[in-house]
């Protein structure tokens, strides 16, 4: 009798991605271990996470009235920051501007979710001194500790081609930033910690920082942040057929919508759906936003949510607007 023997192969399947070339894995070269996937998300459990202090809870957070002493200024990007010092001598980076707010929610959203996020802050106004000078008043910041016991290194991660290539975890990672109009998706905000210590469940997260151009509409060049009509009418599903479906981002990383089935969608929206009502106005209360203007932004992302849930087209695709 002769025995037929047989071995589970998961097939590797690559895109050529449209825009620049870069080829995009869809599915993993082999299976994902559970410690592995530990580096990017961790199950969150049945009991909610605190969205209003996140992962670093309240020890972490800066002193409001604590005069901070400059460190150095970037004005480079579409924010500018800070590298600032606190009267106990730790490092914080300080973003200002209209991405202050809305970096905060989202990280707030991705950690409730069981993503790796860096403790952050929002503080509506901070006071900054140059040596030899009087102290000023800044306006709103998003405050990132430089702790010790995170490490992180110089090297990124790419969308494309990373150790979670193809697992549910990571499609659904970028399902959820598509839901947040997270219109920035470029590699060089990705980032690598090495910890000290295990933390969140892993000694080296992989991470998507810098998260403050959503919550409004994607784009190409310079799409507006933290804008609530715009985040109303951008729709999020515009076509479903089969095997692939259709989403309503704009912006420049296209070829990441090719990692991106049906069945992710779905996987993201039930995920997302476990945050409870108190978790949602808590990611936005950690921002300083207004009630009606959280409510605006939570009624639409609840929409998306059934819409992902459902695999339904967009209303504002279909102009059944009612």
């Amino acid at each position: 009798m002769r025995v037929r023997r047989t071995s589970a192969v998961i097939p590797l399947i690559v895109l050529a991605a449209a825009c620049g070339g870069r080829t995009v894995v869809v599915t993993p070269r082999a299976r994902v271990s559970p410690a592995t996937l530990a580096e990017i998300r961790v199950d969150p459990g049945p009991r909610p996470r605190d969205l209003f202090w996140g992962v670093g809870g309240k020890r972490y957070a800066p002193p409001p009235k604590a005069v901070y002493r400059f460190k150095e200024k970037d004005e480079a990007g579409f924010s500018v920051s800070y590298d600032v010092i606190d009267p106990e001598g730790l490092e914080w980076s300080a973003k200002i501007g209209p991405e202050a707010q809305t970096e905060v929610v989202v990280s707030r959203i991705l950690w409730g979710l069981g993503y790796h996020q860096p403790p952050i802050y929002y503080l509506p106004s901070w006071q900054v001194a140059r040596e030899g000078e009087e102290p000023i008043t800044e306006s709103e910041a998003r405050f990132r500790p430089k702790l010790p016991q995170l490490d992180r290194l110089e090297q990124t991660w790419s969308w494309a081609d990373n150790p979670f290539s193809g697992s549910q975890e990571l499609k659904g990672l970028l399902v959820i930033l598509l839901m947040l109009n997270s219109t920035d998706l470029k590699d060089s905000n990705n980032s690598i910690y090495q910890l000290v210590e295990p933390w969140d469940g892993a000694r080296r997260w992989y991470v998507v920082r810098d998260l403050g151009a959503a919550l409004g509409v994607t784009g190409v060049m310079f799409p507006r942040r933290n804008w609530v009509p715009g985040f109303e009418r951008q729709p999020f599903i515009t076509r479903v057929s089969g095997h692939t479906i259709e989403m309503g981002y704009s912006g420049r990383w296209q070829e990441l919508l090719a990692m991106i089935a049906p069945g992710d969608v779905q996987w993201a929206a039930r995920q997302m759906a476990r945050l409870t009502d108190a978790q949602w106005r808590d990611a936005f209360r950690a921002a300083d936003y207004a009630d009606a203007h959280a409510a605006r932004f939570i009624s639409r992302i609840k929409e998306k949510i059934a819409d992902g849930l459902a695999l339904r087209v967009d209303r504002r695709v279909t102009g059944d607007d009612r």
